[in-house]
Protein backbone atom coordinates (compact mmCIF):
# COMPACT_ATOMS: atom_id res chain seq x y z
CA UNK A 1 0.00 0.00 0.00
CA UNK A 2 1.26 3.39 -0.90
CA UNK A 3 2.55 5.63 2.11
CA UNK A 4 0.85 9.20 2.68
CA UNK A 5 3.24 12.29 1.86
CA UNK A 6 2.15 14.45 4.21
CA UNK A 7 1.08 14.08 7.66
CA UNK A 8 -2.19 16.14 6.33
CA UNK A 9 -3.15 13.41 4.95
CA UNK A 10 -6.12 10.20 5.66
CA UNK A 11 -3.73 7.55 4.74
CA UNK A 12 -1.35 7.00 7.70
CA UNK A 13 1.40 4.27 7.15
CA UNK A 14 2.18 1.99 10.24
CA UNK A 15 5.52 -0.09 10.60
CA UNK A 16 5.88 -3.58 10.84
CA UNK A 17 6.94 -5.84 13.35
CA UNK A 18 9.21 -8.70 12.94
CA UNK A 19 8.70 -9.24 8.94
CA UNK A 20 4.56 -8.29 9.63
CA UNK A 21 3.78 -5.60 7.50
CA UNK A 22 1.61 -3.01 9.25
CA UNK A 23 -2.08 -2.46 8.19
CA UNK A 24 -3.19 1.07 7.35
CA UNK A 25 -6.24 3.15 8.66
CA UNK A 26 -8.13 4.65 5.93
CA UNK A 27 -9.79 7.48 6.86
CA UNK A 28 -10.86 8.45 3.68
CA UNK A 29 -11.43 6.10 1.00
CA UNK A 30 -11.56 7.87 -1.89
CA UNK A 31 -8.18 9.69 -0.91
CA UNK A 32 -6.67 6.14 -0.16
CA UNK A 33 -8.06 4.80 -3.80
CA UNK A 34 -6.66 7.99 -5.56
CA UNK A 35 -3.35 7.34 -3.89
CA UNK A 36 -2.99 3.83 -4.42
CA UNK A 37 -4.69 3.81 -8.04
CA UNK A 38 -6.75 1.39 -7.40
CA UNK A 39 -10.12 0.98 -8.17
CA UNK A 40 -12.79 -0.57 -5.43
CA UNK A 41 -12.90 -3.84 -6.55
CA UNK A 42 -9.36 -4.42 -6.48
CA UNK A 43 -8.11 -2.81 -3.55
CA UNK A 44 -11.00 -4.86 -1.96
CA UNK A 45 -9.19 -7.91 -3.50
CA UNK A 46 -5.88 -6.43 -1.85
CA UNK A 47 -6.94 -5.91 1.14
CA UNK A 48 -9.25 -9.71 1.47
CA UNK A 49 -5.47 -11.01 0.58
CA UNK A 50 -3.40 -9.44 2.91
CA UNK A 51 -6.11 -10.47 5.73
CA UNK A 52 -5.34 -14.15 4.91
CA UNK A 53 -1.75 -13.41 5.31
CA UNK A 54 -2.29 -12.11 8.24
CA UNK A 55 -4.26 -14.91 8.79
CA UNK A 56 -1.77 -17.72 8.10
CA UNK A 57 0.51 -16.08 10.02
CA UNK A 58 -1.50 -16.05 13.49
CA UNK A 59 -2.03 -19.89 12.81
CA UNK A 60 1.96 -20.28 12.76
CA UNK A 61 2.32 -18.28 15.67
CA UNK A 62 -0.08 -19.66 17.39
CA UNK A 63 1.64 -23.19 16.69
CA UNK A 64 4.86 -21.83 18.05
CA UNK A 65 3.35 -20.38 21.24
CA UNK A 66 1.57 -23.90 21.65
CA UNK A 67 4.96 -25.67 21.00
CA UNK A 68 6.27 -22.92 23.67
CA UNK A 69 3.78 -23.32 26.58
CA UNK A 70 4.59 -27.33 26.50
CA UNK A 71 8.22 -27.11 26.42
CA UNK A 72 8.89 -24.66 29.82
CA UNK A 73 6.63 -26.86 31.94
CA UNK A 74 8.98 -29.90 30.68
CA UNK A 75 12.18 -27.33 30.98
CA UNK A 76 10.69 -26.63 34.77
CA UNK A 77 10.42 -30.63 35.29
CA UNK A 78 14.26 -31.30 34.31
CA UNK A 79 15.43 -28.36 36.54
CA UNK A 80 13.62 -30.10 38.84
CA UNK A 81 14.51 -33.54 38.87
CA UNK A 82 18.27 -32.38 38.18
CA UNK A 83 17.96 -30.27 41.90
CA UNK A 84 16.39 -33.44 43.44
CA UNK A 85 19.36 -35.65 42.52
CA UNK A 86 21.59 -33.26 43.30
CA UNK A 87 19.57 -32.67 46.75
CA UNK A 88 20.02 -37.19 47.44
CA UNK A 89 23.65 -36.84 46.19
CA UNK A 90 26.23 -37.92 48.96
CA UNK A 91 22.97 -39.07 51.03
CA UNK A 92 23.38 -42.85 50.10
CA UNK A 93 19.71 -42.74 49.65
CA UNK A 94 18.73 -44.07 46.24
CA UNK A 95 15.86 -42.16 44.23
CA UNK A 96 13.17 -44.07 42.61
CA UNK A 97 11.79 -42.42 39.67
CA UNK A 98 8.75 -43.22 37.09
CA UNK A 99 9.95 -42.29 33.61
CA UNK A 100 7.87 -42.26 30.36
CA UNK A 101 9.59 -45.13 27.80
CA UNK A 102 7.26 -44.44 24.92
CA UNK A 103 3.59 -42.75 24.73
CA UNK A 104 1.38 -44.24 27.86
CA UNK A 105 4.17 -46.52 28.55
CA UNK A 106 6.10 -46.04 32.01
CA UNK A 107 8.80 -47.81 33.77
CA UNK A 108 10.47 -47.43 36.71
CA UNK A 109 14.15 -46.58 37.79
CA UNK A 110 16.62 -46.88 40.87
CA UNK A 111 19.14 -44.27 40.98
CA UNK A 112 21.83 -44.55 42.72
CA UNK A 113 24.26 -41.32 43.51
CA UNK A 114 25.30 -39.57 40.09
CA UNK A 115 27.62 -37.17 38.88
CA UNK A 116 25.69 -36.51 35.71
CA UNK A 117 23.05 -36.52 34.03
CA UNK A 118 21.61 -37.00 30.42
CA UNK A 119 20.05 -34.70 28.68
CA UNK A 120 17.86 -34.96 24.98
CA UNK A 121 18.51 -32.29 22.61
CA UNK A 122 15.97 -33.02 20.12
CA UNK A 123 16.44 -34.36 16.67
CA UNK A 124 17.37 -38.23 18.87
CA UNK A 125 20.83 -36.42 20.51
CA UNK A 126 21.35 -37.19 23.88
CA UNK A 127 24.49 -35.85 25.99
CA UNK A 128 25.59 -36.38 29.33
CA UNK A 129 26.58 -33.16 31.57
CA UNK A 130 27.49 -33.02 35.00
CA UNK A 131 24.70 -32.10 37.23
CA UNK A 132 25.82 -28.35 37.63
CA UNK A 133 26.15 -28.08 33.90
CA UNK A 134 22.58 -29.27 32.92
CA UNK A 135 21.03 -26.84 36.01
CA UNK A 136 23.04 -23.73 34.16
CA UNK A 137 21.79 -25.23 30.64
CA UNK A 138 18.49 -25.90 31.56
CA UNK A 139 17.95 -22.32 33.23
CA UNK A 140 18.87 -20.75 30.29
CA UNK A 141 16.80 -22.58 28.21
CA UNK A 142 14.27 -21.72 30.23
CA UNK A 143 14.89 -18.31 30.39
CA UNK A 144 14.98 -18.57 26.33
CA UNK A 145 11.70 -19.73 25.53
CA UNK A 146 9.65 -17.75 28.53
CA UNK A 147 11.76 -15.06 26.66
CA UNK A 148 10.64 -16.08 23.48
CA UNK A 149 6.98 -16.61 24.58
CA UNK A 150 6.73 -13.48 25.42
CA UNK A 151 7.97 -11.86 22.52
CA UNK A 152 5.18 -14.39 20.53
CA UNK A 153 2.63 -13.06 22.71
CA UNK A 154 3.83 -9.52 21.59
CA UNK A 155 3.88 -10.52 17.80
CA UNK A 156 0.56 -11.80 18.52
CA UNK A 157 -1.28 -8.73 19.58
CA UNK A 158 0.48 -6.91 17.01
CA UNK A 159 -1.54 -9.22 14.23
CA UNK A 160 -5.02 -9.03 15.81
CA UNK A 161 -4.38 -5.24 15.88
CA UNK A 162 -3.73 -5.39 12.10
CA UNK A 163 -6.39 -7.98 11.16
CA UNK A 164 -8.70 -5.35 13.06
CA UNK A 165 -7.48 -2.61 11.19
CA UNK A 166 -8.21 -4.59 7.99
CA UNK A 167 -11.37 -5.93 8.80
CA UNK A 168 -11.84 -2.04 9.08
CA UNK A 169 -10.71 -1.25 6.38
CA UNK A 170 -12.66 -3.69 4.06
CA UNK A 171 -15.46 -2.58 5.44
CA UNK A 172 -15.02 1.27 4.93
CA UNK A 173 -14.00 0.97 1.02
CA UNK A 174 -17.40 -1.57 0.86
CA UNK A 175 -19.86 1.07 2.79
CA UNK A 176 -18.06 3.49 0.66
CA UNK A 177 -18.46 1.88 -2.39
CA UNK A 178 -22.49 1.19 -1.65
CA UNK A 179 -22.76 4.82 -0.93
CA UNK A 180 -21.37 5.57 -4.47
CA UNK A 181 -23.76 3.60 -5.87
CA UNK A 182 -26.92 4.60 -4.62
CA UNK A 183 -25.76 8.57 -5.16
CA UNK A 184 -25.01 7.45 -8.62
CA UNK A 185 -28.51 5.59 -9.01
CA UNK A 186 -30.56 8.67 -7.40
CA UNK A 187 -28.76 11.44 -9.93
CA UNK A 188 -29.83 8.58 -12.86
CA UNK A 189 -32.99 8.61 -11.52
CA UNK A 190 -33.25 12.24 -10.92
CA UNK A 191 -32.02 12.59 -14.37
CA UNK A 192 -34.33 9.80 -16.13
CA UNK A 193 -37.23 12.44 -14.23
CA UNK A 194 -36.32 15.14 -15.24
CA UNK A 195 -36.38 14.14 -19.27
Amino acid sequence: MAAASSSSTPVEKTTERRGIPGAQFVEDVETYLSQTGLDVNSALAFLQERLQQYKLVEMKLLAQQRDLQAKIPDIEKCLDVVATLQAKKGTGEALIADFEVSEGIYSRARIEDSDSVCLWLGANVMLEYSCEEATTLLKKNLENAKASLEVLIADLQFLRDQVTVTQVTIARVYNWDVHQRRIRQAAAAASAKDS
